[in-house]
């Protein structure tokens, strides 16, 4: 991401870093704030950005039981893109658990933690939030589906206290075990 912003905008390293955590903090990601400031493409930003190597992600085969033991419809919905999702999933050894998997793309690139951006995904599927759970690794993309009724799980290795966050687990198969 700080490659392609200071090609995109002709700033030093330091500045693109700076620019990279200002849009993630003020806009949700570094593409919102790219082109909300910029007037940035979001489609070339997205390829280059998604363009790096999974090697060094092995497939987890407890935890694609685990998923795809739980009941009903499985989704993954990224602020990435649904391309590089997808290649994230066959890396790990997930390909075939999820019915559907969603990027940023399908949210008219309004990203995660935006209230609308899950509007749109949620409606584009059929996502009825009150019999729904949300998996998230990042705590504050967790407070619109609260809000939406949704069972909210922040998955990371340090929990973080807030009231929009039901569960909280570091090992996601482990919690899914428990669960089933």
């Amino acid at each position: 991401m700080t490659q392609y912003v200071m090609g995109a905008l002709g700033v030093d390293r330091a500045e693109a870093d700076r620019l990279r955590t200002k849009y993630w903090h003020e806009h949700g990601t570094t593409l919102a704030g790219l082109m909300n400031e910029h007037d940035i493409d979001p489609d070339p930003y997205l390829v280059a950005v998604h363009e790096i190597s999974l090697d060094h992600l092995d497939p987890d085969p407890e935890l694609r039981s685990c998923i795809h033991a739980l009941p009903g419809r499985k989704i993954v919905y990224t602020n990435g893109c649904a391309p590089y999702a997808e290649r994230v999933i066959a890396q790990r050894g997930l390909a075939g658990v999820f019915h559907s998997v969603y990027g940023v793309e399908h949210a008219g690139f309004l990203p995660k933690p935006q209230q609308e951006a899950f509007d749109a995904v949620f409606a584009r599927d059929g996502v009825d939030p009150r019999r729904s759970a949300m998996f998230e690794d990042e705590a504050r993309n967790l407070k619109a589906p609260h809000a939406m009724g949704m069972r909210t799980v922040h998955v990371a290795p340090e929990a973080e206290d807030h009231a929009h966050i039901h569960h909280h687990t570091d090992d996601l198969a482990r919690f899914l075990e428990r669960l089933l």
